[in-house]
């Protein structure tokens, strides 16, 4: 196998621990807990364990949306989605290290939920539930899981080191 596409498909090792993750405590929560009941409490109800069936995307935005439009616009279009990052990773030599570790990231986390979409008719498990303090006049933060989690970490990190990417370049006069 040639080097550059060893070093590709090594980071797709943190899809595949974003997945299993996702998926084991996702099963661990549907067994434990009943729907919309809060399982544990840390930190004086800073973080709460509770199990949420989100049958929309980021928010419970569509949930109420038709089981048909929700199948094709939560589950078939991300697919695609995903598809295409997958091919653009490969396919560009650009991308430094850091920035295929986070892509890789970002689709385990989206196939992580793309798995509940498809196979959990109640929808995505969410379990993770932590208290806002009142920012943006929110008391907890949207429960959310660990796929969640995972996208909207890779997503930051990577945006930041997009930026740093142009901020060096520009700072070096582009690409002469």
């Amino acid at each position: 196998m040639e080097k550059t596409l060893k070093e590709k498909l090594i980071p797709f090792s943190l899809a595949l621990v974003v997945i299993l993750a996702d998926q084991i405590t996702k099963a661990l929560i549907v067994k434990n807990i009943p729907v919309y009941a809060i399982g544990w409490t840390f930190g004086d109800d800073l973080l709460r364990i509770v199990h949420v069936a989100n049958k929309g995307v980021a928010f419970s935005l569509g949930a109420g949306m038709s089981q048909s439009f929700r199948s094709v616009m939560f589950s078939f279009a991300p697919l695609v989605v995903i598809g295409l990052v997958v091919w653009i990773y490969f396919r560009n030599k650009e991308f430094n290290s850091l920035q295929r570790w986070c892509i890789c990231g970002i689709v385990g986390g989206g196939i992580g939920n793309i798995i509940d979409r498809i196979f959990r008719p109640q929808g995505v498990v969410d379990f993770i539930d932590v208290k806002f303090f009142g920012i943006f006049g929110l008391d907890r933060w949207p429960t959310f899981n660990v796929a969640d989690a995972s996208i909207v970490v890779c997503g930051i990190i990577l945006i930041i080191s997009f930026i740093a990417a142009v901020k060096s370049d520009a700072s070096q006069g582009g690409n002469e």
